[in-house]
């Protein structure tokens, strides 16, 4: 386990050393480098919104200079796991869960 991070909803998100290397590498390389940034949009965000998609998922933001970070989520039986991180410039439409 690379992390597991409890989040304001009360729930742990977590994250394997070999999926993080996947979503750093394959999936979103402008977040390498920037793991204590996710973490930190995980246990202090400043917005968390639902997917318009799937109810199951969340999207957690936090402001990073003139961008925002946004960590997914799924939350399947309490637990949580991380889906995928990137830099944003935009929150995506979804219900507002948490804010500030």
């Amino acid at each position: 386990m690379l992390f597991e991070v409890m989040t304001p909803l009360g729930f742990t998100v977590r994250c394997t050393e070999t999926y993080w290397e996947i979503i750093a590498t394959v999936k979103h390389p402008a977040i390498a480098g920037r793991l204590d940034k996710v973490k930190h949009t995980l246990v202090d965000p400043d917005k968390i919104h639902r997917s318009q998609k799937d109810p199951d998922v969340l999207l957690f933001y936090c402001a990073d200079q003139d961008r925002w970070i946004c960590a997914v989520t799924r939350r399947l039986n309490g637990d949580g796991f991380l889906i995928t991180a990137y830099p944003t410039d935009a929150i995506k439409a979804g219900e507002l869960v948490w804010s500030k």
